[in-house]
């Protein structure tokens, strides 16, 4: 059976930096959840954040530049969180590869766990087109990331890699 490491905020749990969650409804991640296949993960408490925190944004670039580092990741109050947030991304590529996850579905928008959308870097509100840390990693290694908006695709993928 094929895992499918998933954002634990959309699980329920209150993990994001405003301390909430953002449950997802969508009746494939309850399926796939009965049946066993989802691994909650978030890299942000994983890479030693607090809950509630400072809310963070890529400064410089994509989730890739952090990788590369030639960019940063800062809070809203100015501190740098770029180890934190590369460490988080380590661990969720760690809990990938134990549970043989090859897909992933993340909160969109996220410094973290973007696939499409980051936010620009300058705390204004403005999404921009671009990956999250832990996304970058996790598709530089052959996990397919998807974010909560585009878990039909997923089940696309799922279907595609559980086929004989």
């Amino acid at each position: 059976m094929e895992m499918i490491l998933v954002s634990a905020c959309l699980m329920g749990r209150k993990v994001r930096y405003d301390g909430a969650a953002k449950t997802s409804g969508d009746a494939a991640l309850a399926r796939w959840r009965q049946e066993g296949r989802l691994v909650p993960f978030c890299p942000e408490v994983s890479g030693g954040l607090p809950v509630p925190r400072p809310a963070a944004e890529i400064s410089g670039g994509g989730g890739e530049a952090v990788l590369a580092g030639t960019a940063r990741v800062l809070a809203a109050d100015g501190t740098d969180v770029t180890e934190e947030f590369l460490t988080g991304a380590r661990a969720a590529l760690a809990a990938a590869r134990s549970a043989g996850a090859r897909i992933a579905i993340l909160k969109e928008g996220s410094p973290s766990c973007g696939s499409l959308a980051v936010y620009d870097g300058a705390f204004r509100g403005r999404l921009v087109p671009g990956r999250g840390v832990t996304t970058a990693l996790l598709e530089e290694h052959g996990v397919a990331v998807f974010g909560e908006d585009r878990i039909a695709d997923a089940a696309v993928r799922l279907r595609a890699l559980e086929r004989p």
